[in-house]
């Protein structure tokens, strides 16, 4: 059984027949918080794999034949780090449900990477690199990330970063179930909106926020300094945990002020000139951009280029890099935000996650 967005409004107007809506909502608000609310410095213990990973040789045309020849839906490729706090959420919260587990199980085989690893891997194509070449190949910036593929090797769906449960089982379903042949992940994950809703109210306003109108074209006339834009939307627990948690510290919020920024609805008519030009909406903009998750943040350099996104849970350490990364003006030099890390970026009151 899947976790059709239909199915969960039907279950949710069970439940609200059977229980208080005072009591559901403490439920559900302290679930949310569970995963969106913990300290992202770096481990000092190493992450633990749950057991059921696959052993591989690192070989994933076999890993995903093997898969499929045991009935499986495909494959995930997950890609972490040894001390990220973010790898130790998936597996402890998410991974930690046995809902969540029994389903993957079911559907797929997760074979683990090293993003920072020297160990060979044999890609789907047949190509040989490092772990750690493959995750810049596929320019995953965040762990943990998850590459899922389909029963024919081709990409079904990729999570950069860390979600909450509620949108990680979403995403299984989402290749478990074949819609990704039909719709996009944004489109699936629009039809649920109604049973992730947790708190009302607008959007939450920054002073370093531009005001209308969002004319943000750079293509032509180069700006004097990168761009940052919020993607966000209202009724949006996340976004109102980044608003009143790493955005209240002053040392983020210095750097924050030394971009141009803005604040834009993912879902709103708000008439916008891209970086690149293009006059169109919010909601159009960030259609064609595939974003699904809010808040998301995405940079851009003087010139209107994409420099980075930001679009997963994000807490102090990750957002200080990223804002390190940009304001330092490494992305100038050519270096992927993974590289500038490993390279040994400099460090403004924070460690890396």
């Amino acid at each position: 059984m899947g976790y059709h967005p239909v199915m969960l409004r039907v279950a949710t107007c069970l439940l609200l027949l059977l229980a208080p809506a005072s009591a559901l909502y403490a439920q559900a608000a302290a679930a949310e918080r569970e995963a969106l609310l913990f300290d992202d410095a770096p481990l000092r213990e190493e992450v633990v794999h749950p057991a059921w990973f696959k052993l591989s040789f690192l070989h994933l045309h076999e890993d995903l034949r093997e898969a499929v020849k045991a009935g499986k839906r495909g494959l995930i490729v997950y890609f972490g780090q040894k001390h990220c706090p973010y790898c130790e959420m998936l597996m402890k919260v998410n991974f930690g449900k046995p809902d969540i587990v029994a389903y993957t199980r079911k559907h797929f085989d997760v074979v683990a990477l090293d993003a920072q690893g020297d160990a060979m891997v044999t890609t789907l194509a047949g190509k040989e690199l490092s772990e750690r070449a493959l995750a810049e190949s596929e320019n995953l910036s965040f762990t943990p990330s998850l590459v899922f593929y389909d029963a024919a090797g081709r990409e079904a769906l990729r999570l950069r970063g860390y979600y909450p449960p509620y949108r990680f089982r979403a995403a299984l379903e989402y290749v478990a179930d074949g819609h990704y042949l039909r719709e996009s992940f944004r489109a699936y994950l629009a039809r649920a909106d109604a049973s992730m809703v947790f708190e009302e109210g607008g959007l939450n306003h920054q002073d370093f926020f531009a005001p209308a109108p969002y004319n943000l074209a750079r293509h032509q006339v180069r700006a004097n300094r990168p761009l940052v834009v919020f993607f966000e939307q209202g009724d949006c627990h996340a976004c109102d945990v980044l608003h009143t948690g790493p955005m209240e510290e002053a040392l983020l919020r210095q750097k924050f002020e030394a971009l141009d920024a803005v604040q834009l609805d993912l879902w709103a008519e708000t008439p916008v000139v891209t970086p690149s030009g293009e006059r169109t909406t919010s909601r159009a903009w960030a259609e064609r951009l595939g974003l699904f998750y809010a808040p998301t943040l995405l940079f851009f350099d003087e010139t209107g280029r994409e420099i980075l996104r930001v679009d997963s849970v994000a807490h102090f350490y990750r957002l200080n890099r990223v804002l390190d990364y940009v304001t330092s003006g490494a992305y100038r030099t050519g270096a992927s935000f993974q590289s500038w890390q490993r390279q040994g970026a400099p460090k403004s009151g924070a460690e890396k996650p």
